[in-house]
């Protein structure tokens, strides 16, 4: 049987973090067995669901390389199709119209409360004659569910796991105006995109249930469930904002690389051994259902920093620079013109070890593309008194004649000057690093001159002297 599955959002919001994991879980144990991954995105509810959400989503999916097979499937343009099926299920009496009104649905909620029971439709329409409905009310149509027996689910990561039929009521089908409900939906949209394997949260565990009395109900075979754990903060409690529950496109704009993202939400729930840093391949080599685990995983933002730090360092310096130059265009203050990037691209080997995210690799690297005369903060300022102004001018015309210009070489020089003006290195050296970054905190000295290169540096010593 070869594997088909589905990530399958709903685009009243966008795509969060624990729906990534949900795709990325599809795609990977799709890939693992050379199946097909289906993108369906179920936007019946629209009043909700919205263009931006659906964009968001589809834009989500592509940054994290997360590419689906095939045509998206808008679960609104199947409409007809649901509502195809349902007439089936009333011509079989597996379904029945349902007049009930609304206050007799909040009385029944009332009772089942006062009685301690959990509420639910209590069936009143199910075997009542139709003939006694009142006139110019448009019924739901609910499901004519098993009332007796067990519905059982062999889980694949939760095990077996059962419900009593006397548990679960006459679900609506078909709501009074015709459009279909999710239940109904998720269920013939499986069936037709011949899904085989069905992977989402465990709050979709007590839909399993009836949506596998509905499959039988229709003579289709249910695919298999695997219902994974959710995603808590690191206190324990359930994921919100505050832990991290944003937006992936929040993470991207945040600065972090796509790969980061999928091997830490990889780790999220599903573990091979003490393997922390899993490149793609290895994931779709070694992923499978079986070791996922059953428990909530608790997301920590600090652990994902640091695996994004990792693949920064990792990362190629050219693509690096094409990461960083629209952040540092947004700032508006430097020159990214082919000298400035060449000059990131000379930097970045010293810049990307201290970064743990694209923002403060770009923060860190700004000032290589600032404009003259650079400003300077305090603690730069401070060092740069006359004095040292007087000194650098001297030093600038012992580098004007440098025929090296290499980190070594430069560092001699220096070393020289700092010994013919009686002084430390660190003396000369540091307000030199004022001058030329503008800050008192930079990559190595002669690092940065490197990268600089003579013009920029010697420009730089000028036009602030």
């Amino acid at each position: 049987m070869s594997v088909v599955t589905r990530f399958a959002p709903s685009p009243t919001g966008f795509l969060h973090i624990g729906g990534a994991r949900t795709a990325l879980f599809n795609w990977l144990f799709t890939r693992h067995h050379g199946g097909v991954f289906r993108l369906r995105i179920e936007d019946t509810d629209r009043a909700r669901s919205t263009q931006e959400a659906i964009d968001a989503i589809l834009d989500g999916l592509r940054w994290l390389d997360l590419h689906w097979d095939g045509e998206v499937v808008y679960q609104s343009k199947r409409l007809a199709r649901h509502a195809e099926v349902v007439k089936d299920l009333l011509a079989a009496g597996r379904a029945y119209r349902c007049w009930a009104s609304p206050q007799e649905l909040a009385a029944m909620r009332e009772k089942a409360k006062a009685e301690g029971r959990s509420p639910r439709y209590d069936g009143m329409w199910r075997d009542r004659d139709p003939a006694t409905a009142p006139a110019g009310v448009d019924p739901v149509i609910r499901f004519r569910a098993p009332q007796d027996g067990e519905t059982v689910i062999a889980d694949l990561v939760q095990g077996e796991v059962r419900v009593s039929n006397v548990e679960l009521d006459d679900m609506v089908l078909l709501r009074n105006d015709g459009t279909p409900t999710y239940m109904l939906s998720v269920v013939v949209d499986d069936h037709d995109m011949e899904i085989t394997h069905a992977i989402r949260g465990d709050d979709h565990l007590t839909n399993a249930f009836r949506q596998t009395q509905l499959f039988l109900a229709l003579g289709w075979m249910p695919p298999q469930f695997a219902h994974i754990p959710l995603i808590h903060g690191a206190d324990g409690a359930k994921l919100s904002k505050r832990h991290g529950a944003l937006g992936v496109g929040e993470y991207r704009a945040m600065g972090f690389l796509p790969e980061a993202v999928r091997n830490y939400l990889l780790r999220l729930g599903w573990a091979h051994g003490d393997d922390e840093i899993i490149s793609t391949p290895q994931a779709i080599d070694w992923f499978d259902l079986p070791q996922v685990g059953r428990s909530a995983s608790r997301f920590d933002m600090d652990k994902l920093l640091n695996l994004n730090a990792h693949y920064i360092r990792e990362a190629d310096d050219a693509r690096l620079v094409d990461l960083i130059v629209p952040r540092l265009e947004a700032r508006g203050d430097g020159i990214l013109d082919d000298p400035g990037k060449a000059r990131l691209l000379a930097a970045m080997p010293g810049l990307k070890p201290r970064a743990k995210t694209l923002n403060e690799l770009a923060d860190n690297a700004a000032f290589y593309v600032r404009r003259l005369p650079l400003a300077f903060d305090a603690k730069a300022e401070k060092l740069l008194t006359s004095e040292a102004w007087a000194r650098l001018g001297r030093l600038r015309a012992v580098l004007d004649g440098q025929s090296d210009w290499a980190g070594p070489a430069l560092e001699e020089s220096v070393r020289r000057f700092a010994e013919a003006e009686g002084a430390k290195l660190g003396d000369v050296a540091q307000p030199l690093r004022a001058a030329l970054t503008g800050s008192t905190v930079s990559p190595g000295i002669f690092e940065v001159m490197t990268a600089l290169g003579r013009r920029e540096t010697l420009a730089r010593l000028e036009k602030n002297a």
